[in-house]
């Protein structure tokens, strides 16, 4: 696969996020609202814990992608703040899970959860998420959406497993990789936008189709950006935290094309370091600069450039409007983080 387009010359990349928020100011007021009222519990620890990581911020963009999906379908409603709390609740439950299997210290810049309140406290508080999030799903009504979304919560699962099972696998093929990221991020943005469109109304099956192609490409994108920037992205200015899925010895892409490309000796390094009781601390740099030297950060971000080329093209049956523009700066945003 091979990007094909560029992003729009129009776009400013950098104010792409904060324009969203602006535009939906009124519908991500009411889903803050519920992501604090539904966290309600009279069990201290599951407010506390569930409002640390919740406060922590991001950019809330799963959610945002299904409001953004109900706008381009005909408009947003008090269902859609719900399926946008509800997309939100299964994320943060799938992070504070993430945190515990690969021992995570720091999350959005803070201690992870668990180094605060415990694995065990962080499962729990992951499952009451869960666990809101479907009475959220059945508070709409709508048998299909509730659909889409338990399904998308047991392919997380699914995938979650299935990277687990690949650690520290050397020679794993891209279609595997491809396949884990697939299941564990991209079936959240592809339920997010799917039922965010079905939220509107009277959307129609073709168009619901489109934006569940459109949220499974953008999510695939986001991803191999995101396995990029552990590797520092294209530059060699690193702006944030790299490696931890080099010490937690993960074969994401940018490993999968250099190990490919290489000598035999990069594969010989390959293969230890990728043991995490061989690896040294020392070793991240050399991976660096193997991901770079073979230009497998470029052809890593232009996979990531191919997918969401992918993502926009799926946007084609919706009618012209800010909205469906706003989802097409939403596909360049993502893959402008690593350049």
């Amino acid at each position: 696969m091979t990007a094909q387009t560029h992003p729009s010359q129009n776009t400013d990349i950098g104010s792409i996020v904060e324009r969203m928020q602006v535009m939906l100011a009124d519908d991500l007021r009411a889903t803050e609202a519920l992501l604090v009222d539904r966290a309600k519990s009279p069990v201290d620890v599951i407010p506390d814990l569930s409002g640390y990581i919740v406060s922590a911020g991001g950019k809330r963009l799963r959610p945002m992608i299904t409001l953004i999906a109900a706008k381009a379908c005909g408009g947003s409603n008090a269902g859609t703040h719900a399926l946008a709390t509800a997309v939100e609740f299964i994320h943060t439950a799938t992070l504070l899970h993430d945190d515990v299997v690969d021992d995570s210290d720091l999350r959005r810049g803070k201690k992870a959860a668990k180094n605060v309140w415990g694995n065990n406290a962080s499962i729990l508080v992951g499952d009451f998420l869960f666990a809101r999030a479907f009475t959220l799903m059945v508070e709409t009504g709508d048998l299909e959406i509730l659909r889409i979304l338990s399904n998308a919560s047991s392919v997380i699962a699914e995938g979650e497993v299935r990277q687990l099972a690949a650690a520290s696998r050397t020679d794993l093929p891209t279609e595997e990789y491809l396949a884990i990221i697939e299941a564990k991020t991209a079936a959240l943005f592809e339920a997010a936008a799917e039922a965010g469109a079905l939220s509107a109304g009277d959307t129609s099956r073709d168009m619901a189709s489109a934006l569940a192609a459109y949220g499974k490409n953008l999510g695939l994108a986001f991803q191999i950006v995101d396995d990029a920037l552990d590797y520092g992205g294209t530059t060699s200015v690193i702006g944030k935290a790299v490696g931890d899925d080099f010490r937690e010895g993960k074969s994401t892409l940018p490993v999968i094309i250099a190990r490919r490309r290489g000598t035999a000796d990069d594969h010989a390094f390959w293969d230890r370091v990728l043991n995490v009781e061989t690896q040294t601390e020392s070793d991240l740099a050399h991976a660096i600069h193997l991901i770079r030297s073979t230009g497998a950060a470029e052809a890593t971000v232009a996979e990531a450039q191919a997918y969401a080329d992918l993502a926009k093209a799926a946007l084609r049956p919706l009618p012209d409007s800010e909205w469906r523009q706003a989802l097409v700066d939403l596909a360049d945003f993502c893959v402008s983080r690593v350049l």
